[in-house]
């Protein structure tokens, strides 16, 4: 997105008033080591889908304090001018990694990792975890719906309901990244090519005196991409023959075919298999009906059990706010600290068994069994650990040390690519199509019983040996 912003000072005030602190105790080139989690999926799912990556580089490549930047600081009176004249100068030079946009990824697992002087790896954190938890949060969405629809085409059509313009367009683009085959919001269109859809409202055919003369002036003016909306006044009665009668008389006179009819409300299971007989009576059956109207994942799930012949759904404020669990939760937590050449490792620890952090600068795979190329487990190792695949390998469940499982036959990968090197972008950014396939594809080597809307199979994050030793010694210290 070709949109020159200044975000910098987009940050919690406590990054600032501890980056002053470290800089006064001479910390500020200390390297630390944090890691952005999240501790439990939407919706009780069995994963989420990793998006934002692209706006997190961005700011990072473009991190810089105006001279505007420092004039508010100093009205504060609480910073030194020395840590003011640090701030005017700022140079970002942090190593990070990060799980590549479309991925899936689970609980407790290391999706960006952050390593540089401790000022730089702090102040970053308030951005990372908006961007990544909210577009990672309506990419998982979208997802959900997606897989309930079957196949069937889902449009994003929240942007009227969406928390700000920046909600709405960059959750048009984790939406489209979750499966969407568009949307509505035609600026995410112009920025991220992705398609921009949509056709008419009820006040267009409230404009016309009638609702035939509504669907004529359109066919008109659209001919080879007519799509109604028949439920301004009754879809039955009104609607559906008001429809066919401007595909007779309008477009068939062309040559042409109707693309679809929309239904926004009522009963749309009974409707739609109502308005599917009066099509493929009129001659229609290549008429598509598509639904709209406060839909999601389980509505529409029900509507296909129960046997609509709807062939596309537009999905609004459900998908565009995630309403059904509004908060990714995803945090960010400091690991290890490097002491003159020491690496130290950092763990919090809470009587919230869930809150305790995994310490170390760390890596992440993800084993794969070769004959299926299905998932196996997720492994978080020590940095430089290498899991060697040509040789059996045991995972656990890190809480409940009993449950091991001796794996042959698996290839161990990597799932995080580093994106900056000593703060120089060293990674190349995907288009969005790109993005789109990759989760899709990621998607197919996910077991279904984890791709369950209700009580997933758990799917295992593990610590290598060597890592869970090293949190049994912070824990017992």
């Amino acid at each position: 997105m070709n949109v020159e912003r200044n975000l910098t000072m987009l940050t919690d005030f406590y990054e600032l008033t501890m980056a002053g602190g470290y800089f006064e105790n001479g910390m500020k080139d200390m390297i630390a080591t944090f890691d952005m989690f999240y501790r439990r999926n939407p919706d009780k799912g069995g994963f989420a889908i990793m998006a934002g990556l692209e706006q997190v580089i961005e700011y990072l490549d473009r991190l810089s304090f105006t001279d505007e930047d420092i004039r508010f600081l100093r009205s504060k009176k609480i910073f030194s001018e020395e840590f003011l004249e640090y701030l005017a100068d700022f140079q970002f030079t942090c190593d990070v990694w990060a799980v590549e946009e479309g991925t899936p990824i689970f609980p407790n697992e290391p999706i960006i990792t952050v390593r540089g002087p401790i000022i730089q790896a702090q102040l970053v954190e308030t951005m990372i975890l908006l961007t990544v938890n909210h577009q990672s949060l309506i990419a998982t969405k979208a997802s959900r719906i997606v897989r309930a629809a079957n196949g069937r085409s889902i449009m994003e059509f929240g942007s009227r309901r969406a928390h700000s313009y920046d909600g709405a367009i960059y959750g048009a683009r984790a939406a489209y990244i979750g499966g969407c085959t568009g949307t509505a919001c035609t600026i995410a269109d112009r920025d991220f090519a992705i398609p921009a859809l949509g056709t008419m409202a009820h006040s267009w055919i409230q404009s016309f005196d009638s609702e035939y003369e509504a669907f004529c002036a359109y066919a008109k003016r659209y001919p080879n991409s007519c799509t109604l909306l028949v439920d301004t006044y009754n879809v039955l009665q009104s609607g559906i023959p008001n429809a066919i009668k401007a595909f007779d008389n309008i477009l068939k006179p062309l040559g042409c075919r109707p693309k679809g009819i929309r239904i926004d409300s009522g009963d749309i299971t009974y409707l739609s298999k109502k308005a599917r007989k009066m099509l493929d009576d009129a001659g229609y059956e290549d008429c598509k009906i598509c639904a709209s109207n406060s839909l999601d994942e389980y509505i529409i799930a029900d509507m296909l059990r129960q046997g609509a012949p709807v062939d596309s759904f537009g999905v609004g404020e459900r998908l565009i706010t995630a309403s059904s669990e509004p908060v990714f939760g995803g945090v960010y937590k400091v690991v290890s600290v490097n002491k003159n050449g020491t690496e130290i490792p950092k763990i919090k620890i809470s009587e919230n068994v869930a809150k305790i952090t995994n310490p170390c600068f760390k890596n992440l795979y993800r084993l794969y069994d070769i004959d299926t190329n299905k998932a196996i487990a997720d492994v978080i190792t020590l940095f430089d650990e290498e899991i060697d695949d040509t040789k059996p390998y045991s995972i656990f469940d890190p809480e409940h040390t009993w449950k091991r499982k001796t794996i042959t036959n698996f290839k161990a990968v990597k799932i995080r690519r580093k994106i900056f090197d000593k703060g120089n972008l060293i990674y190349k950014m995907p288009n969005i199509e790109e993005i789109k396939d990759r989760c899709k594809n990621q998607l197919e080597t996910l077991w279904d019983e984890v791709k369950r809307f209700e009580n997933p199979h758990t799917y295992y994050v593990d610590l290598s040996q060597k890592l869970w030793e090293e949190k049994q010694k912070l824990l017992n210290f």
